[in-house]
């Protein structure tokens, strides 16, 4: 056995003709929270499943706390907890009745079961709601339950495939303050999101384009690449104007809608931002905020797949 608590070496999941996971090499370790980052589409979902042992890799290698997926997958499933965003709850029944079944189905010894739906029901705060029908309770709740039964074998290894898709903001919040607590007791946990915001919670992240990870490292190494340019805070009377009016100016790159504004990656921060006040004022676009800011990983996100699409154009 080696000492990754996951590690995958030039994994590949072709479909037919598609290749939906292509040559993804990881290595993560023993309580660390690792995120996958992209948006749908991405392999992220696939490449958990593969990790699970609920898909057969096309070529290369899965190991799951040393165990090979393709040549063990039961042994691998007994060793990993699994949360889907569907969440793989039944609506029909209770609180403690869906706890009590995935009890069951994970090998629970009967004489651990009172004690370990006892953890769940306090670590997920639903000891009031016990007795409450499942589809009755609120997604973040629902969120919580699926979490608790996924755990309920005390697995060493978590796989989280966008646990938090479609979850409000607060809920969400809730929902990492349980996967940090758990990563203190060396659990590892391997979570996918299209939530650029989230990585900020995980150790290291790997950020996945079309089967292939463009870019792997802890957030504010991802952050730090993008230090080659200064990032403007640029919010107008008129965005979409003022992008066409940028567009492939001197010493200006990319420039990206976010939210209300816009971000602009610049050369230089003087002469950009005087080139941006020359070229709206020309155009009659007034400039309501300019002004340097911090990148953020979607920032970094939208840099490095701008530069893939241009590798391949």
């Amino acid at each position: 056995m080696n000492g990754w608590a996951v590690e995958t070496k030039a994994l590949v999941k072709a479909f037919g003709p598609f290749v939906a996971v292509d040559h993804v090499s990881l290595q993560i370790r023993k309580g660390e929270i690792f995120g996958f980052l992209g948006p749908n589409g991405a392999g992220k979902s696939t490449t958990i499943r593969m990790l699970c042992g609920l898909l057969t890799p096309t070529s290369g290698q899965a190991l799951v706390k040393g165990l090979d997926v393709a040549v063990e997958p039961e042994a691998v499933r007994r060793n990993i907890g699994y949360m889907s965003q569907k969440f793989s709850l039944y609506d029909d029944l209770t609180v403690e009745q869906n706890i009590d079944f995935f009890a069951g189905m994970y090998g629970v010894p009967r004489e651990s079961r009172p004690a370990r739906k006892q953890y769940v029901l306090e670590m997920a705060n639903l000891t009031e709601r016990r007795s409450a029908i499942t589809a009755t309770l609120s997604g973040g709740w629902k969120q919580r339950l699926a979490l608790g039964c996924a755990i309920l074998h005390d697995p060493p290894i978590l796989f989280l495939d966008e646990p938090t898709s479609g979850v409000d903001p607060i809920a969400r919040g809730a929902f990492w303050d349980l996967i940090r607590e758990m990563a203190r007791t060396d659990h590892t946990i391997f979570v996918s999101t299209h939530y650029m915001d989230e990585a900020e919670n995980c150790h290291r992240v790997a950020l996945m384009h079309q089967g292939r990870v463009i870019a792997l490292g802890a957030p504010a190494e991802l952050r730090a690449g993008l230090s080659t340019h200064t990032l403007l805070q640029l919010d107008t009377s008129a965005p979409l104007d003022t992008m066409r009016a940028l567009e492939n100016m001197p010493g200006i790159g990319d420039v990206a809608v976010f939210g209300c504004g816009l971000h602009v990656a610049v050369d230089d921060r003087e002469n950009g931002m005087k080139s941006i006040r020359a070229r709206l004022a020309a155009e009659g676009i007034e400039i309501l905020r300019l002004e340097k800011i911090l990148p953020s990983l979607e920032d970094v996100f939208v840099a490095l797949i701008e530069a893939e699409e241009k590798k391949t154009a």
